[in-house]
Order: C-alpha cells, then sequence, then structure tokens
C-alpha cells in the first residue's frame, strides 16, 4: 500500500461526504420523511468522521496495523454508511442486516488505528 493510499481514500469519502450531504440536503429534502432523511443525515456524519479518522492514518507509519485500518474503514464506510444511504432511499428492510457488519468493521478501524500508533511511537 501506498503512503499515500489513506490520504486518497480520505479525500475521496470526505468528498463523497460532502456531495452526499448536500444532495440530501436539497435534492431528497422533499422526496424523503424525516425518519429516512435521518438516516441520511447519519450515513453522511459517519462517513465524514470516518475520512477524518482515515486522514489520520495516513500520518501513521506504513505498517500492517495501518494497512488494516484503511482497510476497515473504507469496509465500514461501504456498508454501514452504505446501508443507510439504502435503507434512506427506501430499499428493502433486509439491506440492513449489512448494517451491523459495518459498525463492526468501523470499530476494527479504530482498533488499527490505535495499533499503528503504538506501533509507531514504539
Amino acid at each position: 500500500m501506498s503512503n499515500r493510499s489513506p490520504a486518497i481514500a480520505a479525500a475521496v469519502t470526505g468528498a463523497l461526504a460532502v456531495i452526499l450531504g448536500a444532495f440530501g440536503a436539497h435534492a431528497l429534502r422533499a422526496q424523503l420523511d424525516p425518519a429516512a432523511l435521518q438516516l441520511w443525515h447519519t450515513a453522511v456524519e459517519y462517513q465524514f468522521w470516518h475520512s477524518l479518522a482515515l486522514l489520520g492514518l495516513s500520518t501513521a507509519a506504513a505498517t500492517r496495523a495501518r494497512s488494516i485500518g484503511v482497510f476497515a474503514f473504507l469496509a465500514g464506510v461501504l456498508l454501514f454508511c452504505g446501508s443507510l444511504y439504502a435503507l434512506a432511499l427506501g430499499a428493502p428492510r433486509g439491506v440492513g442486516v449489512v448494517t451491523p457488519f459495518g459498525g463492526l468493521a468501523l470499530i476494527a478501524g479504530w482498533c488499527a488505528l490505535g495499533a499503528a500508533f503504538w506501533r509507531t511511537a514504539r
């Protein structure tokens, strides 16, 4: 994995969070009910926070923990946020089965972030 990969991933997911947030605020406001809009908002918030976590990983030394963290955060954003976006847009409720796996991936990403900095500090 390139030293730039986490920063590039952070930039892409962060930009998409802004785009999706604006889309939700402007294009979907009249289309979705308040519960669906709240799901959309939650997805955008989690995506943005985890984009910043990816940016944090870009400052860690290139270790296996950093690579795992990047993968986990990207998988978490895709599964957790992606499933919330889909549910907000009316996907079948069964899509929600994926959401907890995304949450677990986000938690794993934070653990890997800690491990990456633990190893960097040693």
